[in-house]
């Protein structure tokens, strides 16, 4: 009878769900607008969101997607015209397009051991974003979109960006047809050659 009562005492904690931490509550209020959370309170059941792929949450006024690294399904993220400062996109191994423009961000990692999965990637109008951490730099410089303040690398430490930036300057800029530029206009896409050999493409949008 003893052994009986003590699996039944036992059984709840096993079969427990896990939560995953939101402390933005505009993050967190938009997931209970869709449907994916139900009440207010720092958190979110696990299993809720691991298979969402689809996030579109833009000009919502959240400062901290903390959290996101548990969206282990997510192929869409849309964040931009928010407030973010940091994004670590590190976990989210499936994604196909990122749009993060226009936030405060100062710290972004898109190194997720995935980088030829990634067909569409920006995050434009960071001013204090200076490096975007990433598996392959020559993939990244081929079609992503940063700021021309910013760079791509494998390692964003502050040592490294501040041996990476000492290093790494402009010596040319050119057109779609390969013509050198002195001036940069809107909505024109440029090539920035810099010194270390990378090439990085922007388009100026107006």
């Amino acid at each position: 009878m003893k052994n009986i009562i003590f699996i039944i005492l036992i059984f709840p904690f096993v079969g427990a769900a896990q939560n995953t931490f939101i402390p933005d509550d505009a993050f967190e209020q938009e997931l209970i607008n869709l449907g994916i959370d139900d009440v207010l309170n720092d958190s979110v059941f696990t299993s809720a969101i691991d298979t969402v792929v689809y996030l579109y949450i833009p000009d919502l006024g959240i400062s901290d997607l903390t959290g996101i690294e548990n969206f282990s399904s997510l192929t869409e993220l849309f964040c931009y015209d928010n407030q973010i400062v940091s994004l670590d996109l590190s976990s989210n191994g499936n994604l196909f397009e990122v749009n993060c423009s226009n936030n405060q961000l100062i710290s972004l990692s898109v190194k997720n051991g995935n980088p030829s999965g990634l067909w569409y990637f920006t995050a434009v109008d960071n001013p204090s974003l200076l490096c975007v951490e990433v598996d392959n730099i020559s993939l990244a410089n081929y079609s992503w979109q940063i700021d021309n303040t910013a760079v791509f690398s494998t390692n964003c430490s502050v040592s490294s960006l501040v041996e990476l930036q000492s290093k790494r300057k402009i010596t040319k800029i050119i057109d779609f047809y390969g013509r050198e530029v002195v001036d940069v206009h809107y909505n024109s896409l440029y090539f920035y050659i810099y010194s270390d050999g990378s090439i990085q493409k922007s388009i100026y949008l107006k």
